[in-house]
């Protein structure tokens, strides 16, 4: 099964950085975000005390939501 690190990924590196691209860079760049994990509580949790930028649990709850949607697939 995919981690949600590494379906996050694939909003990485866009010239014109929306939330989802900047929550997936913090992602990769945070050496202790839960990379392996396909836990929602284990995520957010790490998320809430360490959350990059103001509405980055939000952006969260979008991307898995689309993770859930696309592992179903």
């Amino acid at each position: 099964m995919r981690s949600f690190y590494h379906y996050a990924l694939t909003f990485r590196g866009k010239k014109t950085p929306d939330d989802k691209s900047r929550l997936a860079d913090w992602m990769f760049y945070d050496h202790d975000f839960p990379k392996q994990s396909t836990d929602y509580d284990e995520i957010s949790r790490y998320l809430e005390w360490n959350s990059p930028f103001t509405n980055a649990l939000a952006v969260f709850d979008q991307l898995w939501e689309a993770y859930e949607l696309n592992r179903l697939d």
